[in-house]
């Protein structure tokens, strides 16, 4: 029998990031590391999703808690199949880029960027080591230039970065046969969100973009499996 695909999955013990794990582990037969700042949350989330998964303390932010897992990762699996960024703060929509707290602003970044560009720095050698190994960014239409207009200014300028991101990743590890891509789930009724349209269809596009067949695109910006604007 076929050894399991390996993924991570950051900021998943609820939410978007819980049903991502949910649909890889159930509909596509991964072993999921869930990564959770709270790591009883993330056990308890693991608990509740079942199957293969594995809660592991992670703080994105913080790069000695990204290297201290990935070098777990490596000594207990040697490879990654699936990266899937999902962690992310502060939907600053009672901010404005004229007034903004910048130390908030801040704060939101550690996350939002660079909490998902530490990840892909030190998970990408694993990704050489996998088979189809995809490499996903969750944004958010609110970091689309095209349309951006004034408010949440943490939240939407992070993820217009992390698009960005997407774009350079994906160019310098296209020779590994890594496909990076980012991905919004739309307007997604979850505690960041505050309402919308289900979890479960929120979170097809990144198990979508995850499990990517040879060939497929890379360094898009995609909405249910369609491109969108930038």
């Amino acid at each position: 029998m076929e050894d399991a695909k390996i993924s991570l999955v950051t900021g998943a013990n609820r939410g978007i990031g819980k049903e991502i794990v949910s649909q890889l582990v159930h509909d596509y037969g991964f072993k999921v590391i869930l990564g959770s700042r709270d790591l009883s949350k993330g056990e308890a989330a693991a608990a509740g999703i079942g199957g293969d998964v594995r809660a592991i303390e992670l703080d994105v932010s913080s790069p000695k808690s990204v290297t201290r897992v990935l070098e777990v990762l490596s000594s207990d699996y040697g490879h990654l199949d699936a990266v899937v960024n999902n962690a992310g703060v502060d939907y600053d929509t009672d901010q404005l880029a004229k007034s903004a707290d910048l130390g908030r602003v801040r704060r939101a970044f550690d996350t939002n960027l660079f909490g998902a560009w530490e990840i892909a720095i030190q998970a990408i050698p694993l990704l050489r080591k996998g088979t189809q190994p995809r490499l996903v960014n969750v944004s958010s239409g609110a970091g689309s230039l095209t349309g951006m207009g004034g408010g949440t200014p943490g939240y939407g300028i992070s993820k217009a970065a992390l698009n960005a991101l997407t774009i350079k990743l994906a160019d310098e590890v296209r020779g590994d046969g890594i496909l990076v891509n980012a991905i919004c789930p739309g307007w997604v009724a979850t505690d960041m969100g505050g309402g919308g349209r289900p979890v479960s269809e929120g979170a097809k596009g990144a198990v979508w973009a995850a499990t990517l067949p040879e060939g497929g695109p890379t360094g898009g910006f995609f909405r249910d499996g369609k491109p969108i604007d930038w």
